[in-house]
């Protein structure tokens, strides 16, 4: 198998780089950081550069492009530190509506690929640890259309979105994957109650309140392409987990062979090489895997679901050690809000809990390796 990317694909890095270093640089990440986390002005460049209708049909006012570009893009986000919500509003939630009526799809795709409208998944619930068809909020049918109750958590960019996909339950109790719908519902609207808060890496988040909130159904049967959706999620936040680990590689590289103790640099240590040999072996593992994710992205749902938690499962391991080990090598100053290796140390470990922690994820993998687990399989 070819693993060498096209001369496309390469060219789209170049470009996420290139605006990188010049329009995100780790001074204006702070700042946004520290102001709250709001990055709506962030998500409108990268718009600019065609990035937002990535994974949008091109009927639609989108790029059309596959799973590979996305890797692409999410890699040098990473490496960027880049706070906007990109994987959610331009890859899960196009996916997400990709079951949409085409008059609903009309409406809202063409001003997502041009980042008029942001839209992002409002998937979380207390109580549900990861699990996806743990789903209480309501769906009733009214004269006028569908009402939603109920609350969502941890929503991307909620205070700065103008809809949400959400899913609720048509039918059927917590629990059941049957019976849970998917429905677009717009911000701003009566019974929609919002709450924003900064996360602890840098970014944004919310609580959405639902109160016989107005809704939009997207399809009635939508647990297939919630778990899809979710997969693609963890592709990305696999891609942008490699660039993170490379960038914070070699910021810490860099920091050995200039930092000196005891009149010699840090690099010259041998205890320190061979934990930088471990690190560096943790990043091309995660490597690996992300380009395994995306790479099954497009496979029957149950081999895809326990490839992707496969991959995810790794990524956790690797952005775990990878952020520990190079934190330590720091010393005092990783851990400094002034220091830019703490920033990508605190991202790494939200990205291990996103879309299902570690844990979760080898729960998952082991429940569908049960025929094939043990010495005789």
């Amino acid at each position: 198998m070819d693993f060498n990317f096209s001369d496309d694909q390469n060219s789209l890095r170049e470009a996420v780089a290139k605006w990188v270093e010049k329009g995100f640089d780790f001074p204006r990440r702070h700042a946004l950081a520290k102001a709250g986390g709001k990055t709506r002005a962030v998500y409108a460049e990268l718009a600019e550069l065609g990035l937002t209708g990535l994974a949008i049909p091109e009927a639609q006012g989108g790029m059309g492009l596959g799973a590979a570009e996305a890797m692409v893009v999410m890699e040098e986000l990473g490496r960027g530190l880049v706070n906007a919500p990109f994987a959610a509003a331009a890859l899960v939630v196009p996916t997400l509506l990709s079951a949409a009526p085409a008059a609903l799809q009309a409406a809202w795709l063409p001003r997502i690929a041009t980042a008029e409208a942001l839209v992002v998944p409002a998937l979380q619930e207390r109580g549900a640890r990861y699990k996806l068809s743990h789903v209480t909020t309501t769906a009733s049918q009214t004269a006028n259309g569908w009402a939603l109750n109920g609350q969502k958590s941890v929503v991307p960019a909620a205070d700065e979105a103008d809809a949400f996909v959400v899913p609720a339950r048509i039918a059927g109790g917590a629990g059941d994957s049957a019976g849970i719908g998917l429905f677009l519902v717009e911000a701003g609207g009566v019974g929609v109650t919002v709450t924003g808060y900064a996360t602890q890496d840098g970014g944004r988040a919310g609580e959405l309140m639902l109160d016989n909130a107005a809704a939009a159904l997207i399809t009635a049967d939508g647990f297939a392409l919630l778990a899809q959706a979710v997969d693609v999620g963890i592709a990305a936040t696999c891609a942008e987990g490699v660039g993170l680990m490379d960038k914070m590689l070699a910021i810490t590289v860099e920091y050995m062979n200039t930092r000196k103790q005891f009149g010699a640099t840090l690099a010259s240590f041998q205890a320190l090489r061979h934990r930088i040999a471990d690190v560096k072996m943790a990043v091309e593992l995660g490597r690996s895997m992300s380009f395994f994710a995306s790479l099954k992205l497009g496979e029957a749902p149950e081999q895809r679901r326990r490839s992707l938690s496969q991959a995810k499962v790794q990524l956790g391991q690797s952005m775990r050690q990878v952020g520990q080990y190079c934190t330590q090598i720091h010393g005092g100053i990783g851990v400094t809000d002034e220091y830019i290796s703490s920033h990508y140390f605190k991202r790494l470990t939200m990205l291990e809990m996103a879309y299902g922690d570690t844990q979760h994820h080898l729960g998952e993998v082991a429940e569908r390796m049960q025929d094939t687990a043990g010495v005789f399989a």
